[in-house]
């Protein structure tokens, strides 16, 4: 068809705006032409019409109109995925300083598998270990034991690395890591104790980072850099300490100005640091194969079997000869006391020759064989070739002040792995950069396994090269001191040592600033969502989302284990093998991986609906096996630092499951205990509980005001103190109406009862439901509350205390037909009168007596209640009274006897009592009562029956007013009316009046002619003498517990037995009235 458009101009401000009039079937649109930067319409109101403004509403969204109510609420397809498209999952909301400030238009570059992740593994996993330590390692441990300990730790990042991979694809992952991961799929509890864990893990290990640089700085680059210089031997280790903790900290203020400035700058440099890793690695297997056609000449001096360290001498023998001159050499003069022939030497020294072998014989050399097993040893061990000839000093006391090779701290198998473990924990540095990612759903398993499997084929081919090139005794020479303080790694490549102490330098650099970029951002992320409440200040930072509190923090705790100063002190704290450190950083990185598996497993035996990973490659018996494999690798690096970890994460766990504040996150850990939940209630319902098991499950029935408030919080106080918060509370109300109109006010009253609850601190379930009628609502509640196995035994009311003021009937008549409906389905009955007067939890009732008024057996709740209540701290101290009636034929001396007996194998202590009630005459005041109480009975049914007839005339009057109204409209349709009608007179009415004016004032003299009912005197009498009994024995009390006597069967008495327990419960403060469910609930049996 053709569309004629007519262009009327509306407004030229800064932009134009047309509105195009389609003529077809006069529709309006508006054609916005805006520049750039101008401000769009709303998504919510897309078509702007400024004419016809009775037509919009009608034509606005036509072709939707059979979903508009449904868009109010629910947003259209269209807009949902605009929405999606355009989320980010940057939710620290970092940029970098150019970008913020630039103009808006600027889109952060994302970066791919292998800039984002990488990249970034490969960086963090080889670092500071395997250029300072892996040598020494496998000289220590040997081959075998070696490839063991990279082989079992390389399988438990694989095996992590499988279960982060499957829970990173299942859904977009913000940043935040694996601390995200484990807290959106455990909870916020374990997450947050796992994600704090973490962070003290990275920071530390930035600080093991920053401390290699420097050894290798003040070691092997420049050595007379030194601040500190020790005049003595046995001050040299004391003087680098002090070096490395001046120039630690000097290098931890560069590296955090660096990150402070900004993330974009550590990237760069990260590229470069990265580029000498990959050379020093490439340099190494260089070496490995230039041995094999000329070795490096790197010679060792042996002294009888002993390692010496040759910096400070230049040739390996003796003494030289000259000319036919003998002369003594540099060696000798660290041995002698002088430089002569005839000079005191030390017996070793004497007794054995030097011996000067190849450090690097190469790959064919045969030296593999010695290098297969371990030689570990105690500090201070010499470092000495097994298969040299020797002969042994009588005395060993000055070998200290020898330049041998020493073991500077003890050597085993569970040290060698701690040490050797952070090498392998970068696996998360592609997952943290998550929110930098253009694809993190197939970048992170893709590019950090992927990191892995490089690395660990570099480690495990590393450790075999190693042992098959480089001799034991310089493998063992953790510093380098028998090649000159050459880094023995670096003795081994090729074209230079320089390029591995280079390489080494800078790796150490980028994996330190790796931990001072991630660390803090993972704090952040912790802070940010707000679990923890004292770290809130750290998710805070600069205009562009940096964290910076979070920085000063992580460098604040980085400068403590600088301060530690020593690498292999700080490696055991991240290895939990320190002697002198009692924390443990890789076991806290071991706690986080396990965590990964566990929620990966939890995630996938659940099979919620929500977990589909685009990962396939999982399963949960992988994710087991890698929980076991962490957890093994905790006790086997110390068992009792493992425990120490466990315990700090465990009080972080309780810290924030107590104070923090209260996340719904989806966790798998909801899911499992819904799983436990419903095979638990499946078990309950199969049998009835024993009696041995049987505790009062409470439905507490509150009424609230109104302002939908609790009108009685001490019935919630009193429901604490019985509970204990052991098992079942149920806490409800009823609001009077239809559901639809009062949604909203259920759901603020059912607030209001749990802040009542919290308050009270009621642990419980709370219900408030919305009913026709009240009546109805509590019967539905006794009926249907509860689940399965769990459902509630006993109900808890307040008395109505005021339901003789009361205008109509309902209060008492839906109390009678509550206390009718428990009858009915075998529920025992509580009901507190004076609930306000009841202590409140924070009371303390001092000496005191809980009075039990034993008048009929109801299954025993009324000596278990008095036990419950002693139970809690507010009756702690009262003790417990059982009163008993005796009748005339009964002997009381005998009844208080058997009584005691049942007590004892009741094991419950109580004073017994024996009180005897013989029969009496009526007294005329019981006589006078129950005429009293008949007559006001009768008379409050005449003034209902007036009120009604009053109420009846008014209607009919109105009917008849209406009808002659309408007679009078002549043009008035005829409608059909189906309803029944009366034909009114003037007469009619005034009888009717008279008749119905006349009908009660026969009624009120009747009053004074009844006579009371003989069944209600009798009645009556038992409550006035019972009453009398209990008020002189019990008046005192702190609590009065009665049996509630039951209802009448026929509703025509249902006011009178109000007025029976009136009189029954008169004078006493606190009462509570006791009806059993009509079984057992106490027994003499174990």
């Amino acid at each position: 068809p053709c569309w004629n458009y007519v262009v009327y101009p509306v407004c030229t401000v800064g932009q134009t705006k047309y509105v195009l009039q389609r003529n077809l079937i006069g529709v309006f649109f508006l054609l916005v032409c805006c520049l750039p930067g101008d401000v769009t319409p709303r998504e919510s109101s897309p078509f702007i019409n400024n004419t016809d403004q009775d037509q919009e509403n009608y034509y606005d969204g036509k072709n939707m109109a059979l979903f508009e109510e449904e868009i109010e609420s629910n947003p259209m397809v269209s807009s949902l995925l605009n929405k999606l498209a355009n989320y980010t999952n940057l939710t620290q909301g970092v940029t970098e300083h150019e970008e913020y400030e630039n103009e808006e238009g600027v889109t952060k570059i994302r970066m791919g598998t292998f800039i984002g992740v990488y990249l970034p593994c490969m960086q963090n996993i080889l670092g500071v270990i395997l250029f300072l330590r892996l040598t020494w390692i496998v000289g220590t441990a040997g081959i075998l034991e070696s490839f063991a300990i990279v082989v079992m730790c390389c399988t438990c990042t694989m095996l992590t690395a499988i279960s982060m991979s499957a829970i990173a694809t299942n859904g977009v992952v913000p940043a935040g890591g694996s601390y995200y991961m484990i807290s959106r799929s455990l909870g916020p509890e374990f997450g947050g104790a796992v994600g704090l864990c973490f962070y003290l893990g990275t920071t530390f290990a930035g600080s093991m980072y920053i401390l290699g640089t420097i050894e290798i700085l003040l070691t092997y680059i420049v050595p007379n850099a030194a601040v500190f210089v020790a005049e003595k031997k046995e001050g040299e280790a004391e003087a680098m300490l002090n070096n490395m903790r001046v120039y630690g900290t000097c290098c931890l203020a560069l590296m955090a100005l660096v990150v402070f400035v900004g993330v974009k700058y550590v990237n760069k440099l990260a590229l470069v640091f990265l580029a000498c890793v990959v050379l020093s690695i490439m340099a190494i297997y260089a070496g490995v194969i230039k041995t094999v056609i000329e070795p490096p000449d790197f010679p060792i001096c042996l002294l009888g079997n002993r390692s010496l360290q040759n910096h400070n001498f230049e040739k390996c023998v003796k003494t030289e000869v000259i000319k036919n001159v003998t002369y003594t050499t540099k060696l000798w003069e660290l041995f002698c006391d002088s430089r002569h022939l005839n000079a005191t030497c030390d017996e070793y020294f004497t007794l054995n020759n030097v011996t000067e072998i190849q450090g690097i014989p190469g790959l064919l050399s045969g030296v593999i064989k010695d290098n297969m097993w371990g030689d570990y040893g105690p500090s201070g061990m010499l470092v000495e070739k097994k298969r040299q000839s020797s002969v042994p000093a009588q005395d060993n006391s000055r070998d200290i002040y020898m330049p041998y090779v020493f073991n500077d701290i003890s050597t085993f198998f569970t040290l060698l792995v701690g040490i050797y473990f952070p090498s392998v924990t970068g696996i998360m540095a592609g997952s943290n950069r998550s929110g930098d990612l253009r694809d993190a759903q197939r970048s992170i398993p893709f590019g950090t396994i992927l990191a892995i499997a490089t690395t660990s084929f570099i480690y495990m081919t590393c450790v075999v090269l190693f042992g098959a090139c480089i001799e034991g005794v310089v493998l063992r020479d953790k510093f380098g001191d028998s090649v000159k303080k050459n880094l023995v790694i670096g003795t081994l490549a090729w074209p230079s040592p320089w390029v591995i102490v280079i390489g080494s330098f800078f790796s150490c650099c980028g994996a330190g600033l790796q931990s001072l970029t991630g660390a803090p951002r993972l704090l952040q992320a912790i802070a940010r969502d707000g679990i923890v409440p004292f770290l809130q200040v750290f998710g805070h930072g600069k205009a562009n989302g940096e964290p910076t509190w979070a920085l000063l923090m992580t460098a604040g705790i980085c400068e403590i284990g600088i301060l530690i100063a020593s690498l292999d002190a700080v490696a055991p704290i991240l290895s939990i093998n320190g002697m002198f450190y009692p924390v443990s950083c890789v076991q806290f990185f071991l706690m986080c991986y396990l965590f990964v598996n566990l929620a990966c497993a939890v995630q996938t035996l659940l099979r919620t609906p929500n977990w589909r990973p685009r990962f396939k490659f999982y399963h949960w018996t992988l994710s087991f096996l890698g929980m076991s494999l962490c957890v093994s690798l905790m006790f086997i690096s110390s068992w009792y630092y493992a425990l120490v970890a466990m315990s700090i994460a465990g009080c972080i766990y309780k810290y924030i499951e107590y104070r923090g504040a209260e996340k719904e996150w989806g966790d798998g850990i909801r899911g499992l205990s819904l799983n436990a939940a419903r095979y638990a209630l499946i078990r309950l319902e199969e049998v009835q509980p024993h009696t041995k098991n049987w505790r009062p499950q409470l439905l507490v029935l509150l009424k609230l005001d109104s302002d939908l408030g609790v009108k009685h919080p001490r019935l919630l106080s009193f429901t604490t103190q019985l509970k204990a918060g052991k098992g079942l509370t149920i806490v409800s109300s009823v609001l009077e109406g239809t559901y639809m109109t009062l949604g909203a006010e259920a759901k603020s009253a059912e607030q209001n009862v749990k802040s009542a609850m919290h308050a009270e601190r009621t642990k419980g379930f709370c219900h408030v439901v919305v009913s026709s009628n009240l009546r109805d609502g509590f019967s539905h509640l006794i009926q249907s509350a509860g689940l399965g196995g769990m459902k509630h035994n006993a109900v808890l009311m307040a008395w109505p205390g005021a339901w003789k003021q009361a205008e109509d009937s309902y209060p008492w008549k839906n109390f009678i037909e509550t206390v009718r409906e428990t009858t009915s389905a075998h529920q025992a009955l509580l009901v507190a009168k004076n609930i306000d007067k009841f202590p409140s939890s924070e009371d303390r009732l001092g000496e005191g007596t809980i009075d039990v008024w034993w008048i009929v057996h109801d299954g025993g709740l009324l000596m278990l209640l008095p036990f419950l209540l002693r139970q809690h701290k507010v009756w702690r101290k009262c003790k417990m009274r059982i009163f008993t009636v005796a009748q005339m034929d009964d002997n009381s001396i005998q009844m208080k006897k058997d009584l005691q007996m049942f007590l004892y194998h009741l094991r419950l202590n109580a004073v017994v009592e024996v009180v005897e009630m013989h029969d009496s005459d009526i007294a005329a005041f019981t006589y006078e009562k129950t005429l009293v109480m008949e007559q006001r009975s009768q008379m409050l049914k005449q003034m209902q029956l007036s009120r009604n007839e009053r109420e009846r005339e008014a209607q009919l009057i109105t009917k008849l007013g209406t009808k002659s109204h309408g007679n009078l409209n002549d043009n008035a349709p005829a409608t059909p009316d189906h309803r029944v009608h009366m034909t009114w007179t003037k007469d009619k009415l005034i009888t009717e009046r008279n008749r119905n004016r006349s009908e009660p004032n026969v009624g009120v003299k009747d009053l004074f002619n009844m006579k009371p009912n003989q069944s209600n005197v009798r009645r009556m009498h038992t409550a006035v003498k019972l009453n009398e009994v209990v008020v002189n024995k019990s008046q005192g009390a702190q609590l009065v517990l009665l049996n509630m006597p039951g209802p009448p069967k026929t509703k025509g008495g249902d006011e009178n037995y109000m007025e029976f327990l009136e009189v029954l419960m008169d004078g006493l403060d606190r009462v509570l009235l006791v009806r059993g469910g009509g079984r057992e609930v106490i027994t003499i049996y174990s």
